[in-house]
């Protein structure tokens, strides 16, 4: 992908604290879920995990709006159940569905499968049941360039990061990973009609901005997202 079409494939919303993005941010994404919700009937949002969109969650499960036509799923998950502190599932749980969101409808990617590449069949299943394009994906991002759970080096890299593959969640090994993972494959997340990167610290900017001067996909899985989303990339950043 050229410079200009990278360019192109971002905007940027930059804020001076994690508090006023998180606002900012929950409100976009209430007013676009009402609006599918309007159009279609329903919405399907998908969220990541980590310490990150704790505020942003916060902040969402206090917006008023027809939240019992609302799905909310997962970016990824680390196979873990949903008891476990590392659970993505029991930080939605903790921090979104609750309040007004309480009446969303949730789809985790974890079940008590005996390995994880049993699990992701399951996964995929409730996937496929959802409709698609998704409304909203939100993504996070490593220090190392990874995004869902494509870590560099993972033991699915590949398949998890072609555009053109019928997969739509897959188990990840990969040593930065810790867990075993989960993960969307990226066409189900290149596909979104709204796509957001919720980064905070000079460090992630830094990171994106070696990720945006061009590479290998795989070595800044990042980049898999960004040249391949169907809509542009919009990053929302805060000191």
């Amino acid at each position: 992908m050229s410079a200009d079409k990278v360019t192109m494939a971002i905007e940027w919303h930059d804020f001076a604290s994690s508090q006023e993005l998180a606002v900012a941010l929950a409100a976009q994404i209430a007013a676009r879920l009402s609006e599918a919700v309007r159009a279609n009937g329903q919405a399907v949002l998908a969220v990541s995990g980590g310490t990150t969109p704790v505020k942003l969650f916060e902040a969402l499960s206090q917006h008023d709006i027809d939240w019992a036509s609302v799905t909310v799923t997962l970016v990824d998950e680390r196979f873990v159940p949903p008891e476990n502190g590392r659970s993505n599932e029991r930080l939605v749980q903790t921090h979104l569905l609750k309040d007004n969101a309480e009446k969303a409808k949730f789809v985790g990617l974890y079940n008590p499968a005996l390995v994880a590449e049993t699990a992701a069949i399951a996964a995929a299943n409730r996937i496929d049941a959802l409709p698609r394009p998704f409304d909203i994906v939100i993504l996070g991002m490593g220090t190392d360039g990874h995004t869902a759970s494509f870590f560099p080096g993972g033991d699915r890299l590949d398949q998890a990061i072609d555009v053109q593959g019928k997969a739509l969640v897959l188990p990840m090994l990969a040593e930065g990973a810790g867990e075993p993972r989960l993960t969307l494959a990226l066409p189900v997340i290149a596909q979104a009609r709204f796509i957001v990167l919720h980064i905070e610290g000079e460090a992630k900017r830094e990171v994106l901005a070696r990720a945006l001067e061009g590479g290998e996909e795989t070595e800044m899985p990042i980049r898999a997202v960004i040249n391949h989303a169907q809509t542009p990339v919009h990053v929302f950043w805060a000191q």
